[in-house]
């Protein structure tokens, strides 16, 4: 079921492009998961992201990435998340979301 939300809702969401400028393993995680650092030119946030099955450290350091930045932080796996990357997927695969053109971290994403 898709939940209706109002404009105004949406415009509650801060989307930014960051920059991934580092890439850790979470052992304690249940699920593969990776403590990522991303830039997003005026401060760098704490990242958990369930993505390890699906992407190498190699193939995520310097990759340019979309991501909510304003959510609560929370913990996950003994970990503190302060934002969520944007991604798509199916059962298959999944792919993270990235700006079409060099765009710099920090840029707004509406």
């Amino acid at each position: 079921m898709v939940v209706a939300i109002s404009i105004d809702d949406f415009g509650k969401l801060e989307i930014r492009v960051g920059r991934i400028i580092s890439v850790d393993d979470i052992p304690a995680a249940r699920n593969p998961m990776y403590k990522l650092m991303v830039n997003f030119g005026a401060n760098t946030k704490q990242c958990v992201a369930g993505i390890k099955s699906y992407y190498t450290r190699e193939e995520l350091i310097d990759k340019t990435v979309v991501a909510v930045v304003n959510l609560q932080p929370k913990n996950v796996a003994g970990v503190v998340s302060e934002c969520m990357l944007l991604a798509a997927y199916n059962d298959a695969t999944l792919s993270l979301i990235s700006p079409e053109r060099d765009l710099p971290p920090g840029t707004k994403v509406s």
